[in-house]
């Protein structure tokens, strides 16, 4: 749409977007301490200035930065990532975020492999600096807290007899082995594969083998 045709919200929205773009850019190459308002508004083609006017600061767009990205995990589980069974699959070999999901079944932009790379690494890159910025700590508190009790939510049906409490422990420990794999992609994989799915779905089914489904998702 040309910009003279669109309204004041889309032309707020499109501003904002030019703006995470570019700061995506600019964190991953620079990490967060190293990319400034400077270097983000240049590589935005915007002043200073202006970016002021839709970020308050740089915690601002780090802010927005990982609500797209829990977003977008939202989205792929809904599109079918709750399938146990990919997910073993997905462990084993280390595949994280959009591969092997339908993406008919998913409405988000910016989904691909490519950008799916990025956003892991400015997740790392969240990580870090949660550890020395109280703000951006919160941020990736409420972040996590939301795309767990997202899980929760979706998992819930195809298990209505487990309590509450139980689902929750093995929904964690589902999600300390996907975070873990996140990381180990960094490193040398030593195991086999196929191997180690077989294991995958064997602890998946004995975590989830004292209640039954109410109805098993697609394969």
């Amino acid at each position: 749409m040309h910009p003279a045709n669109q309204t004041k919200d889309q032309r707020v929205c499109a501003r904002r977007d030019q703006i995470v773009a570019a700061s995506r850019l600019c964190f991953r190459k620079h990490g967060f301490h190293g990319a400034g308002m400077a270097e983000i508004a240049k590589m935005s083609q915007l002043s200073v200035g202006q970016i002021y006017r839709y970020f308050v600061n740089k915690d601002a767009i780090i802010e927005e930065i990982v609500r797209r990205i829990v977003f977008k995990k939202i989205q792929i589980m809904a599109g079918g990532a709750h399938n146990l069974k990919q997910m073993a699959s997905n462990l084993a070999y280390r595949v994280i975020g959009v591969q092997n999901i339908d993406h008919s079944k998913i409405d988000c932009p910016e989904l691909s492999p490519e950008q799916n790379e990025i956003d892991h690494a400015l997740m790392l890159e969240v990580t870090a600096e949660a550890t020395r910025n109280p703000v951006v700590e919160k941020i990736l508190r409420d972040a996590e807290s939301k795309l767990f009790n997202e899980a929760k939510a979706m998992m819930t049906p195809y298990y209505p007899d487990m309590p509450e409490k139980e689902l929750t422990a093995r929904l964690e420990m589902m999600a300390v082995m996907c975070e873990g794999t996140a990381f180990r992609r960094l490193t040398q994989a030593h195991a086999d594969p196929e191997t180690l799915k077989t294991i995958y779905n064997q602890v998946f089914l004995k975590v989830f083998s004292d209640s039954t489904p109410s109805h098993t998702p697609e394969n």
